[in-house]
């Protein structure tokens, strides 16, 4: 087999959703678990959707993925340039070869021309598909044309009868029939290419082996192998990938509010972690495992195994993951995605840093990504406690009044603040009150904390300070 390569081409739209770094990540296990090579290329034939800055902000994105590019834009290598606009004059020879062997003709029709057809095809309730009218102009009329400066655009003569088919790696056969596949524009008025013809060319110029692209392509394909054929070149293995929904079941948008890697990076969720989860979206290894370092994911990754039918997003699995990853951080890899949103929600001037890092290294198992810090320490910046129902019912039993007396003169009776001396008080609390279990510790939690669950009652007691335990108690 020739060294597998695939490619990442996206257009320099601005963020990158979730879908489209997912088709990144399993280009790039395609190439890697072959040990072949991964490039970049930039898409952008579409000068009217290009933003400022878009390209470093994917580089950027695949960088903190960990996802290595072995050539491309911004890199370089032998087949480039890497940049769509930077190889027009590539785009225009094969697009004349085309035309020279038949395959392709010069479409000279109006704007005017082709919205009257549209709007007969909406009248009739049927797709819209061009009439083939600059198909059947003579070499005469065609260089009149061109002499006189018309406007003009490439189009593809496809074949009108029987069927094109070709295998797919997740979907099988398909097979599509011709007389449905419109003579679509190659070469635009304004001398740029369509992305349907600029990807062909540039595909195998680069010696793309694998195509990993998403499956509403699927029924597009035949016509770029129809433009392989024309050229007599070798098509590459297609692999077309499953949708990604939204838990509301549309696909992921960022209009519906769906999250981008960005604004997922930015929340404290880590890099490796939402790689991780995307992997596992429309693909599963052959055992039941679900945490895979990249190198585990290199390793594991087979084709084969990608689902024909859509994942769903579920933000909870993913924050599942993430958590598995957060609790093997060390406490200044934990501050890093934790403590910038503390700042920005509390004021922690009176704290020492010292009491921020106890306070974070707390909860390194109670939360799932960065932000969720700012949600769960609630409680340690502000002395307004609001019980929910569940507590409330709690609190009814008639034994705690005497439980939460005991254990307040135990915390008045501490001399030095420390989490031993606060353990001694609530063991103490357990003897002299003879409450025990969650009897004990529930009442302590729910009258100093305002929740039932949390992390260690102590070490949480002990980064409220005395006061403030004392003034709760009391309350």
């Amino acid at each position: 087999m020739d060294k597998v390569r695939t490619r990442f081409a996206p257009s320099p739209t601005g963020f990158m959703h979730i879908g489209n770094l997912r088709t990144a990540i399993f280009s790039y296990l395609i190439a890697k678990h072959h040990g072949g090579d991964f490039l970049l290329r930039i898409e952008d034939t579409d000068q009217t959707r290009k933003v400022d800055g878009a390209v470093e902000f994917i580089e950027n994105t695949c960088k903190l993925c960990g996802l290595t590019f072995d050539e491309g834009a911004g890199i370089g290598g032998e087949y480039g340039p890497y940049f769509q606009s930077e190889r027009l004059d590539i785009y225009k020879k094969y697009a004349l070869e085309l035309v020279e062997k038949g395959k392709a003709y010069y479409c000279f029709c109006t704007e005017d021309r082709l919205e009257k057809l549209r709007e007969i095809a909406d009248k009739n309730k049927i797709p819209f598909m061009y009439d083939g009218k600059c198909k059947h102009l003579t070499k005469e009329e065609i260089e009149e044309k061109l002499k006189n400066g018309e406007k003009y655009v490439i189009r593809q003569a496809m074949p009108k009868y029987g069927a094109s088919i070709y295998n797919d790696t997740v979907y099988g056969k398909i097979e599509v029939e011709n007389r449905i596949l419109e003579d679509q524009i190659l070469i635009k008025s304004d001398g740029y290419p369509t992305y349907n013809f600029a990807n062909v060319v540039d595909d195998h110029l680069m010696h793309i082996t694998h195509v990993v692209r998403g499956n509403e392509y699927l029924m597009s394909t035949p016509k770029y192998n129809l433009l392989y054929e024309s050229f007599g070149w070798e098509k590459p293995t297609y692999i077309h990938l499953p949708l990604v929904l939204g838990e509301d079941g549309q696909k992921l948008s960022k209009r519906n509010g769906d999250a981008s890697f960005m604004d997922l990076y930015n929340d404290g969720f880590l890099p490796e972690a939402i790689v991780n989860y995307l992997a596992l979206l429309g693909w599963a290894p052959s055992n039941n495992e679900e945490i895979f370092s990249l190198d585990e994911l290199v390793k594991n990754f087979d084709a084969k195994r990608i689902s024909k039918a859509p994942a769903t997003y579920d933000i909870k699995k993913l924050k599942w993951i993430n958590a598995h990853y957060i609790k093997q951080l060390s406490l200044d890899d934990l501050l890093k995605i934790t403590l910038p949103h503390l700042k920005q929600a509390y004021h922690l001037e009176d704290k020492t840093d010292e009491w921020i890092r106890e306070l974070i290294g707390l909860y390194q198992n109670h939360i799932t990504y960065g932000k969720e810090i700012v949600e769960v320490t609630s409680n340690f910046f502000s002395d307004k406690i609001e019980l929910d129902e569940e507590c409330i019912e709690f609190m009814k039993d008639e034994t705690i009044p005497q439980t939460l007396k005991v254990f307040k003169e135990e915390i008045q009776n501490i001399t030095e603040w420390t989490t031993e001396n606060i353990s001694n008080a609530i063991n103490n609390t357990k003897d002299k009150s003879g409450a025990k279990g969650k009897m004990l510790y529930m009442p302590i939690r729910i009258k100093t904390t305002g929740i039932m669950h949390g992390p260690e009652l102590p070490n949480t007691i002990h980064l409220i300070g005395k006061e403030e335990i004392i003034k709760r108690l009391e309350k």
